[in-house]
């Protein structure tokens, strides 16, 4: 006796997945922080290695803003609160989605 496979109506995209869409902080350019000390943060609070917390910071530089961090609202709470008492300028948002 063989089964039929079972035909699944299409999910709907309901306010549990609007909540599931990731944040991201932001770090915006400024004319205080060096591009060095803000590379240092970079390394320091997200552990990011040299390499990507340099192109992280010339984003920043270049662009006027990086997104530095994804992550739940909370998540992402913490971290503009962290940028916000190494004195960079970071905000928050919800991510860009498809």
């Amino acid at each position: 006796m063989s089964t039929s496979p079972v035909e699944l109506d299409e999910p709907e995209v309901d306010e549990i997945s609007k909540l599931a869409t990731p944040w991201v902080t932001i770090v915006w350019n400024d004319p205080v922080n060096l591009m060095s000390y803000v590379t240092f943060v970079f390394q320091t609070y997200f552990g990011y290695a040299k390499k990507k917390a340099e192109k992280l910071m010339m984003e920043v530089h270049q662009d006027g803003r990086s997104v530095v961090s994804t992550g739940t609202r909370e998540a992402m709470e913490r971290d503009v609160q962290a940028m916000h008492e190494y004195g960079l300028w970071a905000t928050m948002q919800k991510a860009d989605t498809p």
